[in-house]
């Protein structure tokens, strides 16, 4: 009877020295290293299975697209089919044979899966700001547009809110940066552009609605099987940091939803991250503080992770110090730096007088390992040279044809097929630019209009004082010319009254005689007197 608290890793030759896993302490965190084509992928493989069978549902990225294979069963016609049976007879592997997984398909470009979107908001800055590469102070402006969204209520859902948002605080620089400190528009820049390329490099793919509900890849199957998560990262590997990116948040938000639950009999889901190095390639201290406390602590919530990388030395020593169960295949001594894995990975083991660690494991044949797992105390066990047990599915990727049956019979169905596009910050502040614009436009109109008006007024004055002034101009006129006719009448009539050239003489001869007799009389008048005086004297 197969025991259902254990999964079976492998065993020396004939059976000695069987290493397993510990359910309950598979929550405990792992490490599967190795140097390229030593067998970690077939090891990997084979604990997928197992954990699958023994109903834990299991997240897997598939760097190279050969980890499809893990839907379908192994097949005695395969080129592998010989090895792997000998091997299992070899450790005494007497109950293998071939079996298929539930698998479920994503991608975060939705072409060999279902879509994986989260939003702008629920990534966060922190994470954001690793992806984009930004310095403390661009990250810094980044924090102050989210803080801005949350205060303003406006919902940060693709890059397209995030955007808007950046020029919404663009726009407002000078008031927020009394607020909440310094927000350059060149920093605002750098973080446009740096968003220009994320959406080059299909990143706008990755956030957008519907998001995705974590506990869809915590199911079982009507067998009670674990499902198998498998996500296509072979394109994605040409964006390291959203990739990155991407695995953290998945963490994050599996840490921040799920609920404490210690130590359960088996995990609630087990993560496995292909080509690790990349989650902390360049990594700042805040984001790999980030990692070591989700590590750290997602294990009370059921969750083991397992990193899987070419040396050991990848992983962060405070992240390191959290890995368990080890499965370490050969490595290569040939640089410096594989001769520094090789100590490091031989100071990490329990020490067994029978194994030399750092000779082993530059002697390890392909699909033999240098293993030491938690024992069901949680303390770890003697390193042992062991053979890794041959996988029950398929080594090797599905065909398209048979990687879309599996897309379109699983129980997801088109759930995250479609996008949604709800109201959100880009609409919201496109409609107040809108209304902004409608405003400014009424009133540019209104205040033209009060111009035009102004200006009418002052034609209309102009206007009218051009006519006073005609019409005084008329009235001075009409004097001048009553004045004129007056002037010509009376004219006329001394005209009329003046003597004609008869008259004249006439009155010239009058005058003379009445000159004439005016003399003579007035001679006599005198005489008359003086005579009258004279005599009387």
């Amino acid at each position: 009877m197969t025991d259902t608290t254990k999964l079976f890793i492998g065993s020396g030759p004939g059976g000695a020295d069987p290493q397993a896993l510990e359910l309950k302490r598979a929550n405990r965190h792992g490490l599967i290293a190795g140097a390229t084509g030593t067998g970690k992928t077939v090891t990997l493989q084979g604990i997928v299975d197992g954990l699958s069978a023994n109903g834990v549902p299991t997240f897997v990225a598939d760097v190279k697209g050969d980890l499809s294979g893990l839907a379908m069963a192994g097949s005695p016609t395969a080129k592998n089919h010989e090895l792997f049976a000998a091997r299992a007879a070899e450790i005494g592997m007497t109950d293998w044979r071939y079996g298929d997984n539930p698998v479920q398909f994503w991608d975060l470009y939705g072409e060999q899966g279902h879509p994986i979107r989260t939003t702008i908001s629920e990534m966060g800055p922190l994470l954001l700001a690793r992806m984009l590469n930004l310095n403390d102070v661009q990250e810094g402006v980044l924090t102050i547009a989210f803080h801005v969204a949350d205060k303003e209520g406006l919902l940060i859902l693709d890059l397209d809110d995030l955007q808007s948002m950046l020029v919404h605080v663009g726009e407002r620089a000078d008031e927020l940066t009394l607020e909440y400190g310094n927000v350059s528009k060149q920093s605002v820049g750098t973080i446009q552009r740096s968003l220009l390329q994320l959406r080059s490099q299909g990143g706008d793919h990755f956030f957008g609605e519907p998001a995705l509900d974590l506990h869809d890849f915590l199911a079982v199957d009507d067998q009670g099987r674990g499902i198998v998560n498998v996500l296509a990262a072979d394109k994605l590997m040409a964006s390291p940091r959203l990739y990155a990116t991407f695995l953290l948040w998945m963490l994050s938000e599996l840490f921040q939803t799920l609920p404490e639950i210690g130590d359960p009999d088996k995990p609630k889901l087990c993560f496995f991250f292909d080509e690790a190095h990349l989650l902390f390639e360049d990594a700042p201290d805040a984001l790999l503080e980030k990692v070591e406390q989700v590590v750290r602590l997602i294990r009370s919530k059921g969750v083991g992770v397992y990193f899987i990388t070419q040396n050991p030395i990848d992983i962060p020593d405070k992240v390191a110090a959290q890995l368990g169960n080890r499965v370490q295949h050969a490595l290569r001594a040939f640089t410096p730096r594989d001769q520094a894995g090789v100590e490091a990975a031989a100071k990490t083991f329990r020490s067994n007088p029978g194994v030399d660690v750092a000779t082993s494991i530059t002697q390890l044949k392909t699909g033999e390992a240098l293993v030491s797992l938690l024992q069901p105390d949680g303390a770890p066990s003697p390193v042992t040279r062991t053979l890794v047990k041959p996988p029950s599915s398929r080594v090797g990727p599905l065909s398209p044809e048979e990687r879309q049956v599996m897309i379109t019979t699983d129980a997801i169905g088109s759930k995250y097929d479609d996008l949604i596009d709800r109201e959100s910050a880009e609409e919201i502040l496109k409609a107040k630019g809108n209304e902004a614009a409608a405003a400014a436009a009424e009133t540019k109109a209104t205040s033209e209009a009060a111009k035009a008006e102004a200006q009418q007024s002052k034609l209309d004055a102009q206007a009218a004082k051009a006519q006073a002034q005609a019409d005084a101009a008329q009235q001075r006129l009409q004097i001048q010319q009553r004045r004129e006719a007056d002037r010509q009448a009376a004219a006329a009539a001394r005209e009329a009254a003046r003597p004609t050239m008869t008259d004249k003489v006439i009155q010239s001869a009058s005058r003379a005689v009445a000159s004439s007799v005016g003399r003579q009389l007035g001679n006599q008048l005198i005489r008359g007197i003086l005579g009258g005086l004279f005599r009387g004297r």
